[in-house]
């Protein structure tokens, strides 16, 4: 865990939370993998792991410097303000291009984890058929979660709450894609769309001094929804997170082939080449969501045609998505010699 850093090195964290934070929001794409490839995915696990019984002790004893530092408060305070940012921006720059020119993005994005799989494996060692049988077994899940078809959207708190614990694991568990399991939980829509559309506008509303949303009760039951999914997600959180130190340090041989299986197999769920199922009703008719968005059913996976433009424009960016993150590699490279 860094004791200090200079304020470049903050200014970079900051980018990595926006990184984290608009990879979360992208279904098929973890934001574990961005803390995993940027070098700080055991020092992010870690300080989640601090906040415990004594970081509370000393919250309330009203010792604020001791909690800091006793938790890593300035690492977690700079990756959350990275990822809020990314949520409110970077995120709805995302839901444009996704609209826009979704076979590039999602191309980028295949290149990426493509990267991302060489990045982790480049330097493991620890290969016997124990190793090979856990990275298969790794492989398997994420083929099986790839391919599973999507729940109808459930507003129970209860289970919102129950969405908000599972969905954090996109963030501690490289591979697995948070906002894919809120697609097949049926709840992505309502909880990574509607709620922080409502928070936005809330917010927006208030600067201007504008307090009519207290009256508006679509507005404020899904605010409360988004309260509750939070409050899950913090739980799940913090509870993956000591279960998460344990085992990487009990077991991180293992853990390290299991997540390249893993993320191997969650290829598909990025597979750029796919057309999306939309939800219908029973005439046929296209349902939409709230702000009148098509809500997605599943995807229609399909192997491209060579003989188009759009094809070779794909696969450029897919070797982009590679090259950011052997790029990466090569800067954490420079900075360790460097240090």
């Amino acid at each position: 865990m860094s004791s200090t850093r200079t304020t470049k090195d903050q200014l970079f964290l900051v980018l990595k939370g926006l990184f984290m934070g608009a990879a979360n929001k992208v279904p098929g794409v973890s934001g574990g993998i961005v803390a995993f490839v940027g070098g700080f995915y055991e020092e992010f696990i870690y300080s989640l792991q601090k906040i415990n019984l004594k970081a509370f002790k000393l919250l309330l004893n009203g010792r604020l410097k001791s909690f800091i530092q006793y938790t890593n408060g300035k690492f977690l305070a700079l990756l959350i303000l990275g990822m809020l940012i990314s949520y409110f921006s970077i995120s709805k720059i995302l839901d444009y291009f996704l609209i826009q020119k979704e076979l590039y993005v999602w191309s980028a994005f295949f290149g990426m984890i493509l990267g991302s799989i060489y990045y982790i494996a480049k330097d493991f060692n620890y290969w016997n058929k124990k190793t090979i049988t856990i990275g298969l077994v790794g492989l398997l899940i994420g083929v099986s979660i790839s391919f599973l078809s999507p729940a109808k959207e459930n507003d129970n708190l209860l289970f919102i709450f129950i969405c908000g614990m599972i969905s954090v694991s996109g963030m501690t568990l490289p591979g697995l894609s948070g906002s894919f399991i809120l697609i097949l939980l049926g709840n992505y829509v309502l909880l990574l769309v509607d709620s922080v559309n409502a928070l936005y506008d809330t917010f927006s509303e208030i600067v201007t001094g504008d307090f009519s949303f207290t009256k508006n009760t679509k507005r404020l039951k899904t605010l409360k929804i988004l309260a509750v999914f939070t409050t899950g997600s913090a739980a799940g959180l913090v509870t993956l997170s000591h279960l998460l130190n344990f085992v990487l340090k009990k077991y991180k041989n293992n853990t390290t082939v299991l997540i390249i299986g893993f993320i191997t197999g969650s290829l598909g769920v990025v597979w750029p080449w796919k057309k999306t199922i939309y939800k219908t009703s029973a005439k046929g008719e296209i349902l939409l969501d709230s702000n009148n968005k098509k809500i997605i059913s599943n995807y229609e996976r399909y192997f491209p045609n060579f003989e188009n433009s759009e094809t070779w424009w794909a696969i450029f960016f897919i070797a982009l998505g590679i090259l950011i993150l052997l790029g990466i590699d090569w800067y954490g490279n420079k900075r360790r010699k460097t240090i």
